[in-house]
């Protein structure tokens, strides 16, 4: 069975970090209805939902992702590049903890799990804003030891590895070539997003269906031209706090509790 830890939105959410995009007005109870049709989508593919209460000190704590990675074998607490950010592994990590042994990147190590793309046994980092070298080795050393294939993946222009690129098939990719390098990904199916939506290079592959937000219908023609089983989702709130469907969840293999 698949588990997607969420957590609701925070209302101080309109304080939020903020890199690439301009700061806007963002309407907090239409952000909560959409995380909550976010949530009921997860459902609705057959994940077990564990839904956190919000967290008001933490303005971007709804973006669970990038306070984790997990694997099978164990999960790793990150420690975010923003450094506002980082009090929110703190509340995440006991619940984590009920289904995989915990590890933790250390300073001077930063690392965002939005940054790290997991397909199969291979992990691709992005060295971001928010994810450095030292934080890039700790988490190599320790998915390494578990057999993981582990590529570093110089990001440009946007926040996160997968604001740039993420897995949409079994073997199929969607990416903006602007902001990472194709030929890192040789031997997937690439697809690119439509130019005038470099934004939209985001999905969350659960099963054989891909939340998709609804903002980018060109890209997402191109996707269902190819096969692809879309679950649209309006999170244009979200999108405003430099949000994507992927760092709104943890989504695993619950291979049991501890």
């Amino acid at each position: 069975m698949l588990t997607a830890i969420t957590r609701q939105v925070s209302p101080s959410i309109v304080h939020c970090e903020l890199t690439h995009l301009p700061r806007v007005e963002i309407r907090y109870e239409i952000a909560r209805q959409q995380h909550r049709q976010y949530e009921d989508i997860l459902t609705g593919l057959g994940c077990q939902l564990i839904s956190l209460a919000p967290e008001a000190d933490f303005p971007d704590s709804v973006f669970v992702e990038d306070v984790a990675v997990i694997l099978d074998e164990i999960g790793i607490l990150a420690r975010p590049g923003a450094a506002s950010r980082r009090s929110e592994v703190t509340s995440i990590a006991p619940v984590i903890g009920e289904y995989r042994e915990l590890r933790a990147i250390e300073p001077p190590g930063s690392l965002e799990g939005g940054d790290v793309l997991l397909i199969g046994m291979k992990l691709y980092v992005g060295l971001s804003g928010r994810t450095n070298s030292q934080g890039f080795d700790q988490l190599r050393s320790l998915a390494e030891s578990f057999g993981y294939s582990v590529t570093p993946v110089p990001v440009k222009d946007c926040l996160h590895l997968k604001s740039a690129v993420s897995q949409v098939g079994p073997e199929a990719l969607l990416l903006n070539p602007s902001w990472v390098d194709r030929a890192v990904f040789r031997g997937f199916q690439l697809l690119e997003v439509d130019r005038r939506e470099p934004y939209a290079a985001n999905g969350l592959l659960v099963g054989d269906s891909l939340i998709y937000p609804q903002s980018f219908p060109r890209t997402a023609e191109r996707l269902v031209r190819q096969g692809v089983q879309l679950e649209p989702v309006d999170v244009s709130e979200l999108q405003k706090a430099e949000g994507a469907v992927t760092c709104c969840s943890l989504v695993f293999e619950d291979g049991g509790r501890r």
